[in-house]
This record gives structure tokens, C-alpha cells and sequence, in this order.
């Protein structure tokens, strides 16, 4: 389902998690790219991150604004799928099928503090390893070095949107013991509890976007475009039949793109 150039998979939190599961078990390597409005408006502007969407096997409607641009478009996406519960639900599922975890990213000490916490919820799960590192294209080698020697199976990459998508892109080839790549953004500030983490009933009427401007001011600077998106989503509405163009990515999670697999169908 196309939102202003990106291509979204037509999957809510369940089915999603279902698709990565699915693929993971027929050895199929899995890119993640977790998109909100913020993510679609870099997109339109930014070649190289409309070629890593459109390369991605799995693009998830992480924010509220995208669900709502589906609708107005006559295209509903049926849910969404945010990253933090993404991470939690594969977390959940890790240790019954022997797999690792390697959380890349944040603050320094935030990634071993999420580790923790991931410990103490999911009793069970391997974390291969944790480490801030750097997204800085100099770091790339020692990262991927670090990463290499653990051999972990599901990699978190937490640098930030749209430079944790990025290196994802330029190292992925490199670790072929990974076979899921997640940018989470903040998720693992989140999860060592640094973070600003919204109730669930804020959760599920979608305004943890509101939450966390009201204890994060500073965010005001990156949701400045949700306007702009809005307008543009109601153009792209009423634009003549014909002036979207269709766009397809790459990889398929299943038979057919967006389709999710039988685990997922209810």
C-alpha cells in the first residue's frame, strides 16, 4: 500500500511478527524498516532511503499518522505494527526457537541495560552481545567484527531513523548470521527505562506520539512535517485517477508481496 512513495506491507503487529517467524523458518533473511509519517517525509526527499524501503522485505506502519493516511486514501492498512511490540513479541518467541539477540545502538551502557531487562522479561532468551558503537561509516568494520564473532541471529539496530536504516543497508551482506535486521529508533532507551514509554490505552488510541512530545519537547523539530503530511495525504486523495503510480519492492515476504503468510491469516 503506497503512502506518498513508500510501499507499506499490508500487515498489523500480528501478522507481521507471524511474517518474520515464517520467514526465519524457510532461512529467508528478513530487512524490518519500522516507518511513521516522519520516515515517509525524509523518504520523498532522500533517494537513498526511497531505495532502502523499496529493498526492505518487510515495511511496517509503526505510527498512527500512517494508518490514518491508508484510510483517507481509500487503501486501510489493517493495524499497525510498532516496533517496541514488534521487539517484545520476537523476544517472547526467541527462546523456544534457540534464537540470539544483538542490540547495536543508543547511548553507551543503554543497549547492555536493555539486555538486561529483556533477560528479566523473557526468561530464556540469548543475547549474543550489546554495544552503542557508532553509526558512523569509519565504525563499520569493528562493528561488523564485533557482531560477526557471536553469530547472533536477530539484530536491533537503534541509531536513530534514518541513519539506523542506512546501516543496516551498508552492512547486512556482511553478517550472514543474521537473519532478521530491526531498526527500533528508541525502543532500547525504552527498554532500559530511559525512555518515554505511553500507556497502553495511549498506545491504543494512537497518541503516543502526543505522550511523548508532552515529556519530550525537543521532538517538536522532527514532527513539524506531520502537517505538511496530512496536507499532502489529502492531495494525494483527491489527485485525477491515474497520477499515483504504482511502485513494488524488491523481495516478497510470501507468495505474493504484502500477503502474510497462513500463521498470520485468522
Amino acid at each position: 500500500m503506497d503512502v506518498l512513495g513508500v510501499g507499506f506491507d499490508r500487515v498489523d503487529l500480528a501478522t507481521a511478527v507471524a511474517t518474520i517467524l515464517d520467514r526465519l523458518r524457510d532461512g529467508s533473511r528478513t530487512t524490518v524498516v519500522t516507518a511513521n509519517p516522519e520516515f515517509v517525509m525524509l523518504a520523498r526527499r532522500d533517494a537513498e532511503l526511497r531505495r532502502i524501503a523499496s529493498d526492505a522485505d518487510l515495511v511496517v506502519p509503526d505510527g498512527t499518522g500512517v494508518l490514518l493516511a491508508s484510510r483517507i486514501l481509500g487503501d486501510a492498512l489493517p493495524g499497525r505494527a510498532p516496533g517496541r511490540f514488534i521487539v517484545d513479541a520476537l523476544a517472547a518467541r526467541a527462546a523456544p526457537l534457540g534464537l540470539s539477540f544483538y542490540l547495536l545502538g543508543a547511548a553507551a551502557g543503554i543497549a547492555e541495560r536493555a539486555a538486561e531487562r529483556l533477560r528479566e522479561r523473557h526468561p530464556g532468551i540469548r543475547i549474543a552481545g550489546a554495544h552503542a558503537g557508532s553509526p558512523d561509516p569509519s565504525a563499520d568494520d569493528e562493528i561488523v567484527r564485533r557482531i560477526a564473532a557471536v553469530s547472533p541471529e536477530v539484530l536491533l539496530v537503534a541509531y536513530g531513523m534514518p541513519v539506523q536504516e542506512r546501516w543496516i543497508s551498508r552492512n547486512i551482506a556482511r553478517l550472514p548470521s543474521v537473519r532478521v535486521a530491526i531498526g527500533v529508533g528508541g525502543v532500547l532507551d525504552q527498554l532500559a527505562g530511559i525512555g518515554v514509554v505511553a500507556p497502553r490505552p495511549v498506545h491504543a488510541v494512537g497518541l503516543e506520539w502526543l505522550w511523548r512530545l508532552l515529556f519530550e519537547p525537543r521532538r517538536w523539530r522532527r514532527q513539524r512535517v506531520l502537517p505538511l503530511f496530512a496536507l499532502l495525504v489529502l492531495y494525494a486523495r483527491i489527485r485525477p485517477p491515474g497520477a499515483q503510480t504504482e511502485r513494488r519492492r524488491g523481495r516478497a515476504p510470501g507468495p505474493e508481496r504484502g500477503v502474510p503468510p497462513s500463521e498470520g491469516r485468522s
